[in-house]
Order: structure tokens, then sequence, then C-alpha cells
């Protein structure tokens, strides 16, 4: 039996490979998907036939109500809340990691001597480290995008020095717990780091700008994957070892890729986040007036263009407008117009939050670009549509050096001939500043919620 778990682990660790290569494309996003599933079924199974699960009506009970509640959510969270529920499951994982080491130290069996005393000490006091950080980080991170909580961040005086001289009192508790025997002297020690990384979690997050949330997401994506790791050194399981890996490893890269694309360093998005100053130092009358124009006066200007090049943001996402822009792209693509979308890789407020929307919405995966792809093209686009995205196709980002977002690639949708942006008012962005490119001579506000714009801009270009 044991061979044959052991055989299991390995094809599941495999379907896990392969979910997350699967993943890295649109096309084979729903086999990647399968494959993930694939291997958690077969992991799930294998486990429940090891001999040191004994009490299968307590583990029936949990993963009972665990589907009635993951379920529920599934069907009833809509795709704008979805960072946050991801954000909710990445405490889950850091909850099951703090407590896993909770409960191998306070086991009765625990009789393990010299070296791997030390070994196993050291496991279970990092993960319930990075459990903890994980798990109250999360929690924050959720509040912010849900709006529970301010974006702003939460800077408190000498917070890198706090944060500092947390990292070092746990650190000097590792030592002194790493070497001793389980005690009650010595858990209350793990509890004080338990407490102290919790608060560390929430420190952390709370001092992170809400334009930096979907690295966060990512940041947190990674945290849990070694949180899982550790948890599979503490249970002896080389399968949640391999997948905390694969997780951890994976969410890293994402979260580079991410800071790459905003030209922010990881160690920047960890300090703190963009700054909360609104209008960084410019007020919007300065930039002169807005033009505002009308879903007819689009229509014609589509009419007349070739080239059309759609920009979605989380506007889009709020307003649920992915529907009525892929019927929008087929009008205009049955009338011999070349259609394509540019994709930011922050837009929206998760890593790939727009792909799926579109995916959703049936847009042909050869025409979503990235942004890399398409910036070139711009000066050759008749008419850019923004569809509530806002930092992202921020000017200032290479105008003005003194600006939040300098340096932040942008997609510079200002150098097309004809530039619409649909917003419900000329709020800013997450970011927390103004945008110029409203102000531009090219550009053109259509005002009110996407999806009715849209809609109207669909009859409107038919007629």
């Amino acid at each position: 039996m044991t061979g044959t778990i052991a055989m299991a682990y390995l094809f599941a660790a495999v379907m896990f490979i392969l979910a997350l290569g699967g993943l890295s494309s649109q096309e084979t996003a729903r086999r990647g998907n399968w494959y993930g599933i694939t291997g958690m079924a077969v992991a799930v199974g294998a486990t429940l036939l090891s001999a040191t699960v004994q009490n299968y009506l307590m583990i029936g009970i949990a993963m009972a109500v665990g589907a009635v509640i993951g379920l529920s959510l599934a069907h009833r969270v809509q795709m704008t809340a979805m960072p946050q529920l991801i954000a909710l499951l990445h405490s889950f994982v850091g909850l099951a990691a703090v407590l896993i080491g909770w409960g191998t130290y306070l086991d009765p069996a625990y009789d393990y001597t010299g070296a791997d005393r030390v070994i196993l000490n050291t496991e279970i006091y990092l993960g319930i480290f990075i459990g903890a950080i994980t798990m109250t980080g999360s929690w924050v991170a959720c509040g912010k995008l849900h709006g529970i909580l301010s974006g702003n961040p939460l800077t408190l005086p000498f917070r890198h020095w706090m944060n500092l001289a947390a990292i070092v009192v746990s650190v000097i508790l590792l030592f002194v717990v790493a070497g001793s025997d389980p005690s009650p002297g010595n858990a209350t020690l793990i509890f004080i780091m338990t407490i102290i990384a919790c608060l560390l979690g929430i420190h952390l997050i709370a001092a992170i700008g809400g334009a930096d949330m979907p690295v966060v997401v990512s940041m947190l994506n990674s945290y849990s994957g070694w949180a899982a790791a550790a948890a599979g050194f503490m249970l002896n399981n080389d399968l949640l070892i391999v997948v905390g890996a694969l997780v951890g490893s994976s969410g890293a890269i994402l979260s580079y890729i991410m800071c790459r694309g905003m030209n922010r360093s990881f160690i920047s998005v960890i300090a703190g986040g963009f700054g909360t100053d609104s209008s960084s130092g410019i007020s919007s009358d300065e930039y002169g007036d807005a033009v505002a124009t009308t879903a007819e006066d689009l229509a014609d200007a589509l009419s007349e263009a070739q080239s059309i090049v759609i920009v979605p943001g989380y506007g889009m996402a709020v307003a649920n407008a992915q529907i009525a822009v892929s019927e929008l792209t087929d009008e205009l693509r049955k009338t011999g117009k070349q259609v394509r979308f540019a994709i930011h890789p922050v837009a929206g407020r998760l890593p790939g939050h727009m792909n799926v929307l579109l995916a959703e919405a049936n847009v042909p995966y050869d025409i979503v670009l990235e942004m890399d792809e398409i910036n070139d093209d711009f000066p050759e686009t008749d008419v850019v549509i923004v569809i509530g995205a806002n930092d992202i196709v921020n000017p200032d980002a290479q105008e003005k050096p003194n600006s939040p977002i300098a340096g932040m690639p942008v997609l510079e949708v200002w150098k097309a001939k004809q530039c619409v942006i649909l917003k419900r008012s000329m709020a800013t962005g997450y970011a927390g500043v103004q945008n110029p490119l409203f102000y531009k001579d090219s550009a053109r506000m259509l005002f009110g919620d996407a999806k009715d714009s849209v809609q109207k801009l669909i009859q409107a270009f038919k007629a």
C-alpha cells in the first residue's frame, strides 16, 4: 500500500506541474484546470488510504462542510470579487500551517532527539511563522480589495524598524526553541512568536497601498506555497512539499513579473505602496477641460476607422460589460475592421483578470495582445477605446519624473489618432493620481456605466 500511495503522489505531482503549464496560456487554461482537478482528486484519495488516517468520520464531516462552503462561494462570487476571495483562500493555507505546526509540537508522541529534534523544531517554527504572516496578511489584503479597509498605505512612524525588530526577535526565539525539548516554557515562546508573526503580517500588508494589491495577492500566493511546503516537512508528506514548492516558486516568479510590469522592485512593494497624494501635486484645473462625447459620435468614429484597439480595465469588470464588449467586437469585425485588445500586466485587481473576463465572453484569443506586443502599434491606430482603465494608461508614468507612478510601463494610448475613455466620472484610479490623458486634444470622455455605454454604442453603430 505504501508503494501505491507513493506512485499516486508522484502522479498527482506530475498533474500539478502540467496544470501550471496549461495555465500559462488562454488556449490551454481549461485543460490546465482539469489537470489540477485530477491531481488533487488523486492526492486526496491516496491520503485517505494512508495508514496514518484513522478517524474517517471527522475527516468526512470536515470535507463535507468544506465542499458545501466552496460550492456556495463558487456560485455566488462575482468575477469582480475574485481577487479578495483568492486572498481569503490564501489565509486558510496559512491557518492550516499554523494549526499543523502547533499540533505537531504538542503531539504526545513527540520523541525526537539530537539533530532530528533541531530539524523538526525549526520546521515547526518556520511553518508557524510563515503561516501566521500569510493568514493575517491575507485578511488585510482581502479587506482592502473588498473596500472594508482603506486602500491607503498605513505609514506608522519607524515602521521599517518595527518590522526589523519583529524579525530579529523571532530569529532569536528560533535559536532558543530549536535545540530544546517541548516544554510549557518553549510553547510560550512559540506562542509569543505566533502573535508577533500575526501582527507583522497585518502591518506588512497594511503598509502597502491599494495600487500594489495585485502584486500583494501574488506575493501572498507565494507565501501560502512556502507555508504548505513547511507543513509538508512537518507531516513528512512529499507531495505537500512538492506542491508547496511549486506554488511558492510560481507565485514568486509571477510577483517578479508583475513588479517588472509596474517598474517596481519587489522590496519596494513590501516596504510600502504608491503614495496617497490624489493629484501628484497637480490639480485637474491645470490640465484644462475634458471633452465629453456621445455613443453616437463614437459610433461615427468607429464607422470611419479601420484599426481599433480596446483597452479593458477594472471598470469593465465592475460593470460586467465583457459580454457587451464581445458583441461590439463581433459587430466591428463583421464590417471588416481590425479589432484588437491591449492587456496591461496589472490591469484589474488580479493577474490575468482581464484575460479571464474576455475568455468568459468568448473573445478570440488571437486578438488579445499583451502590452509589449501592441504598444508600438498605437501611432497607427485610428481609435482606442479605454473601458474603465486609469493608471495603466496614464502618460504621467513617462512624462513626469516626480509622479508616484513614474517609470511604470503603461499602454501608450494617447499616441493613437483618437482615444475615447469610458468612465463613470473623472475620479482617479487605484493609485490615487490624476490622469492627464483625459484632457488631451485627441481624447474624449464617454461618461456612464460601461455596460450601458457599450450597449448604446452597439445600437448606434448598427444604425
